[in-house]
């Protein structure tokens, strides 16, 4: 799978799944999730406190595996997301995205010019340590990166419209624990002002031609949430998925 492609088949509105990784950074994680039928790895650095030198690591293992290394980055700001794209992620997720101006920053962080101010630095880990003309970097890296807005906010959802307008956020992604407690329902999901944000989220994605994102908390929420119009889902977290498979079979032996 290209990088175009994937981006491509996101933003198209095309069923596409993987996983969020929190615990386990492994070597072997990447190979594991592509075993499983994982299409990307999304690791996250905002609640966990990895770094740089982590993820790196995590590139380097998918190469050459069809699965497409993704960053959650802290916040919108340049010195995140312009590491996590040179050590080799092949797209950023950002927290709590809450106006157009801040999308467009976000845009320039990540884009190199003329879409962006992305500083450059060619042959290196994020194009394969190749070589070539940069123009025809610059081009690939700009139709190719992903970039995924979170929308979890009371003030994202308040101008998801603007933000989904904007040239180069790609993908709307709810987040939906912080969504219901700025909604001042926390963790309430089945609450009428929650499907209502769900809905203007999908509404504003699909006029705009964005990928939509949401990470389920198992296998009937993930068919749910892909009949709401979401199409690209995160099937759970790490640690999550492994405690409830341990749970199951310890259940299992325990009621025999």
């Amino acid at each position: 799978m290209t990088q175009g492609s994937f981006r491509d088949r996101v933003m198209a509105g095309e069923p596409v799944l993987g996983a969020l990784v929190f615990e386990f950074f492994t070597p072997g994680i990447a190979q594991i999730l592509h075993l499983a039928g994982c299409e990307y790895v999304l690791y996250d650095m905002e609640h966990t406190g990895v770094g740089f030198e982590t993820l790196r690591q995590q590139t380097a293992a998918c190469q050459g595996l069809d699965i497409v290394p993704l960053a959650r980055v802290p916040r919108g700001e340049y010195h995140f997301l312009a590491r996590a794209l040179d050590i080799g992620m092949r797209g950023v997720m950002i927290p709590m995205v809450e106006s157009a101006d801040e999308a467009a920053n976000i845009v320039n962080a990540t884009r190199y010019p003329p879409m962006g101010r992305r500083g450059a630095a060619f042959g290196f880990v994020h194009d394969g340590f190749l070589p070539g003309p940069p123009s025809d970097k610059v081009a690939r890296a700009n139709a190719d990166v992903m970039v995924i807005a979170q929308i979890e906010t009371e003030h994202g959802l308040a101008n998801v419209d603007s933000i989904a307008a904007t040239e180069g956020i790609d993908v709307l992604w709810v987040g939906h624990f912080d969504m219901t407690n700025f909604l001042g329902i926390p963790g309430d999901f089945e609450n009428p002002l929650f499907i209502d944000a769900l809905q203007t989220v999908v509404a504003a994605g699909r006029r705009h031609g964005k990928g939509l994102a949401f990470m389920p908390g198992g296998a009937e929420d993930a068919r749910r949430y892909k009949d709401l119009g979401f199409n690209m889902l995160g099937v759970g977290t790490d640690h999550g998925l492994f405690m409830n498979a341990v749970t199951a079979v310890i259940q299992a032996v325990a009621d025999s």
